[in-house]
């Protein structure tokens, strides 16, 4: 099944193995259009598809609230999103029915059957650590959608202006100081969902030995996502076979 995320700086796209998340064909990275409009980034999926020959359904990620196709938050993207049909935008541009999921759920899906989060149960939740924080809570299993955790309120503040990967870069924090950021907003999360396990992703999740270890005050385990900035495309490929926990 063919999987494709849309991030802040880059689409992803790939056929997928949905027995064991691995990629069919080398993954294919488009830039993001900026100013990242739907119909420009409708257009790079349809590359995409073209790119692989694809006949057959496809699973889209977007960075926001997606209810019933439609996409009705902007946080990190052109305005022109909210209340959009994607799903229909998407079909059209690409030839192909199309399901449309949030990024953070599809990673999320992708680690509870496959990476980090396989075999447990209890409240789980994956944040993926970007250009924002997305976030994906499973209650024994099952996922609870579009639960965006990373804009609750901290410091007064949207909690990913200070702990996303983003805010990392744009403030030049050491890890250190990046881990305790972290920490503020965990034990900040942890209080109000009471987590069994916490599952770090997005590409910075390479790099969890620099940062992991120097989180602090946090009950749960913390571990990286097992298939770092690949669980998107995978979650996104599951949600359009219809084979998602």
């Amino acid at each position: 099944m063919l999987g494709i995320d849309i991030g802040g700086s880059g689409i992803k796209g790939a056929p997928v193995d949905l027995s064991d998340g691995g990629f069919r064909a080398d993954r294919l990275r488009i830039e993001t259009p900026h100013p990242s409009r739907p119909e420009p980034v409708a257009k790079v999926l349809g590359r995409i598809v073209a790119h692989f020959g694809w006949t057959g359904p496809v699973g889209v990620t977007y960075p926001g609230v997606v209810i019933g196709g439609r996409t009705m938050t902007a946080a990190n993207v052109s305005k022109e999103w909210i209340g959009l049909d994607a799903r229909r935008l998407f079909a059209e541009a690409t030839g192909r029915p199309v399901t449309v999921l949030n990024d953070a759920d599809a990673a999320g899906l992708a680690e509870m059957r496959l990476g980090a989060g396989k075999g447990h149960g209890g409240t789980v939740v994956l944040l993926t650590l970007g250009t924002g924080i997305g976030s994906a809570l499973f209650t024994d299993g099952v996922l609870v959608p579009n639960t965006e955790f990373g804009h609750l309120r901290l410091h007064g503040k949207d909690a990913e202006s200070r702990a996303s990967a983003k805010a990392r870069e744009d403030h030049d924090l050491s890890w250190e100081k990046w881990a305790r950021r972290l920490s503020d907003y965990l034990i900040h999360l942890e209080a109000l969902i009471s987590p069994s396990l916490i599952i770090l992703g997005g590409g910075v999740s390479k790099k969890s030995e620099h940062f992991v270890p120097l989180i602090h005050h946090v009950r749960a385990p913390i571990v990286p996502a097992a298939m770092v900035n690949n669980a998107g495309i995978v979650g996104a490929a599951m949600a359009a076979a219809g084979t998602t926990p």
